[in-house]
Order: C-alpha cells, then structure tokens, then sequence
C-alpha cells in the first residue's frame, strides 16, 4: 500500500501538485491520466525516489519492493534470456524458475532463437521490451509503468494485457491508449489543474464526473456574479441615502462575507487539420512487385508485394514488431531503395511522412518555431506561430529549445512540421507513440476529416476500429493485403 500526504511540486513558476494526497490500497491496479507536462511522470519519479517533492510525504511501507520500467538501456549479460533471469527473485528452495523468464519473453514477443541474442544488438524497441520482461520478471510489490506499449506490437500487447489482468499486487500504468488503460485497472486517477481525482472504474466515468462538476460550477460562478452585480448596483444607487444605509450596510457585509468564484482557466486542446492538396485522379500510388531486405545474404523483409493506394483509401500496417512494417512506409516515402519491383508515383502526389525515428532528427537547439519555419522558410514568422499554438505551443512556449521537450511535446513539433505544407498522402508510423489521450483523440479526428489518403502503422486497436478500411497485415514472413 503506498500513502501520499499533502504533496507540492513546482518548477519555478510552474506549479505541478498543489498539496496532493492519495491512497493506493491492496490489489488496485491504477490508471494515471492527465495531459502532457502535468506531471504524472514526475509523480512515478518521486515514487521512485528520482525526484523529490518541495513538501509533502510519500509512505512506502518496509520491504515493499518497487519495480519500474526504465527507458535507460543497461546491460550485463551476453543473451537475453540471462540478462532477463537476473530479476527473478530468489526462491527459499533454489529451485530454476527459468520458465517464468522465458514465458514472460515470448508473451513480450521474443522468439526461442533470440533466447541466445546479445541484448545489445536488439533493436531498440526490443530492447525496451528486454526492459519490461525483466521488471515483470521480478515480482515487485507495486508495478509502475510509463507508456508500456510505446514498442509493442498488437499480439504482444493483448499478451501484456491478460498478463496485467492478472496482477495481484499493486500497479500504476500510464498510457496515452484509453482502451488499453481501461481493460487491466481497477481505479483511475486524472492529474487535474494541480491536484488529483481518484474513483473506481474505468476514464470515462471520471472524465465525464469532472466535466460535469465543471459546468455545475461555471454555472454556479455566472449566477453568483449576476447577483454580485445586482447587489453592488443596489448599493451604489442607495449609498447616499439615509433611509436605505441599514439595508446598504448589510449587503456590503453580505458582499465581503461571500468569496467570488474565479473563473476556471480554459484547458487547452490540440486543435488543427491537415492541408489537404487537391487530387482528381483515382490513384495516388501504386506499387508492383516489392521487395527489399537490409542484407541481399539473408531473407527478404518484403517480397513480391503489390497493392494500390487509392485517393481517399485508409489502410493500416499491421503485424509484429521487426517483420517489416516501418520499412514498407521508409520505402514509399523514398527513404529506403527497393531491391526489387516498381513503385509508381502519381505526378500530383504529394506525401507527408511521420517516422517513428523522425523525433531524433529535431535539432536540440533549435525553437519549437525554428523547426516549424525549417520545412518551408519562406512561409512567414506569423504563420508559425499560428501552427506553434495549433500544438499547443502558444506565445513564449513557441521559444522552448527541442532539447527540453518531453516525448509529447516532440511529437506535437513533428506533427507541425506536417501542417506547414499541402498535402494529399499521410504516412504515419506510430504517431501516438508519446502523445496523451486528448492529443490522440484530437489526432484521429484530424485524420478522420483529412480529405486524402491515408497509410499508418499501429498498434491501438481503436484507431484501426476508427480509421482502417484496408489492411497490409505482416505475418509469417508474408504480407498479405
């Protein structure tokens, strides 16, 4: 059980937790949400013990073992199955539990021939995943996981859900997937204009309570200031006059006794569309006999892959991690050269690519406007900013250096890149990666009344339930269409 007692957390003029407290009881498995920047990963942190609160109390009791799943990549044996038995807790009679490590790999979606890879030449995804095996694989008292499903693919995730499921200690799990989040917790609590708001059940219920309460008082403070306005008018019309004083003198009392309801400051939403550039053909690409491989000696990631893209077609990459699918958009986008086949390019084709590695490519140094008047420079500095504010980057915050940007933040800057420019086809590949749940339920929309066509890799379930109405499915080391 873990106690938090009247937290506060600012950085500078930023407050983030103004005199928090909450309980996490026996056997809750809690959802943490609440927009990016509000702190909930800096709550895990001084769970943790990595940062620590400017006051307030966080009771841990003794013996109650932490585990957590770190995006540091460290390791010390030379294959993944040893590394991944180094957490397994020691058992009173010695015995191997081995299996346990291995189950929990192959649920994680490593096959038995990785069992003997050096974990450091996993691809980075995968060595995430190595991270969050071995903190599954250790058995803490309580869970804590940022974005866990940021590297996964759709099976692993189901795999991680069912595991999750089954918890019977304690969890806290952030994710920016509100389906994901919702089907492995008990509880859910939202970081809200500084403090915490914690219920049983799954985000909706709490969300929509909030929302609730929130326009019950907006009400509240608009009827309370038309009468606050009535009563001062009373008073400035009969101050003057000694028949009225006794009734003027109370309802100034009456005025200095009632606190004014201040109004409550608009929460900011991710708000754009695309560009959609004009297209009067029927098909903006199509693409005959593809194949490609990273090594002509091994076997081919793609091979002999043919498919169209129409102009208003929504289709959807999906399959394991590693098979291919961020390769199939690096090929269309032209970052990546076939070994074999066709692509054909309509000549009005006009792309417009997210890529998953595309938020390395941001310059430390630059402003979040620097790299929006990078794409097109002659566009001007007015412009900019309208898109800056359009991700949630307004006035000052335009001038914030990528180099202290979350991973939300430097999502939303990609995705500004995107708007500067006109165009008829969006390659994405996992653009909700580190996005929060109102940043991605804003993002679909924006797809979904995108004029052109569209190709993304995922692993939400609910946007290819929104979106998708074709699938390129890697399985097998086929693709099928």
């Amino acid at each position: 059980m873990l106690q938090v007692n009247n937290l506060n957390k600012s950085y500078g003029q930023q407050v983030i937790f103004d005199n928090v407290s909450f309980t996490l009881g026996s056997g809750e498995r809690l959802g943490l949400a609440g927009r990016n920047g509000h702190g909930k990963t800096t709550l895990l942190r001084m769970i943790l013990g990595q940062e620590h609160p400017d006051s307030g109390t966080i009771n841990i009791p003794n013996h109650y073992i932490l585990g957590h799943l770190s995006q540091h990549i460290r390791f010390t044996e030379n294959s993944v199955l040893r590394e991944a038995c180094l957490s397994l807790p020691r058992t009173e009679d010695g015995r191997d539990e081995t299996y346990r490590a291995e189950t929990i790999l192959m649920g994680l979606g490593f096959s038995i021939e990785d069992f003997s890879q050096d974990p450091m030449e996993l691809s980075g995804g995968f060595q995430v995943r190595l991270n969050l095996a071995k903190v599954l694989v250790s058995d803490p008292n309580l869970l804590l996981l940022d974005e866990p499903t940021n590297y996964l693919d759709i099976v692993s995730m189901r795999w991680l859900g069912r595991f999750l499921r089954t918890w019977k200690k304690e969890l806290i799990i952030i994710t920016h997937d509100r389906v994901f989040m919702d089907s492995v917790t008990t509880h859910t609590m939202i970081i809200h204009r500084c403090g915490v708001r914690k219920e049983p059940g799954p985000t909706e219920k709490i969300y929509s309570r909030l929302l609730q309460e929130e326009e019950i008082y907006e009400q509240t403070r608009i009827n309370d200031d038309k009468k606050r306005k009535e009563v001062e008018q009373f008073i400035n019309r009969f101050r003057a006059k000694a028949t009225k004083a006794k009734a003027v003198q109370s309802r100034i009392k009456a005025l200095q006794k009632t606190d004014r309801l201040e109004k409550l400051a608009a929460a900011k939403d991710l708000e754009f569309t695309f560009n959609s550039a004009p297209f009067t053909g029927k098909q903006l690409m199509e693409v005959k006999d593809l194949s490609f491989g990273f090594d002509p000696e091994t076997t081919l990631l793609i091979k002999d892959l043919s498919f169209y893209v129409g102009k208003n077609d929504r289709i959807a990459i999906i399959g394991k991690n590693g098979k291919g699918k961020t390769t199939l958009l690096s090929l269309l986008a032209g970052e990546l050269s076939p070994t074999g086949g066709n692509l054909h390019l309509h000549r009005d084709l006009k792309l417009a690519y997210f890529g998953q590695t595309n938020i390395d490519r941001l310059n430390p140094e630059k402003t979040v406007e620097e790299e929006i008047m990078d794409v097109h420079p002659i566009h001007s500095r007015g412009k900019a900013r309208a898109i800056c504010d359009a991700m949630m980057f307004p006035g000052d915050q335009a001038l914030k250096k990528v180099s202290v940007l979350s991973g939300g933040e430097r999502s939303r800057v990609l995705l500004g890149k995107l708007l500067v420019s006109p165009t008829n086809m969006l390659l994405l590949d996992e653009p909700t990666n580190h996005l929060d749940m109102e940043s991605t339920e804003s993002l679909v929309e924006a797809i979904d009344e995108f004029s052109g066509a569209l190709m993304i890799v995922t692993h939400s379930e609910m946007i290819l339930h929104t979106l998708a109405t074709r699938l390129i499915v890697f399985n097998d080391r086929k693709v099928t269409l």
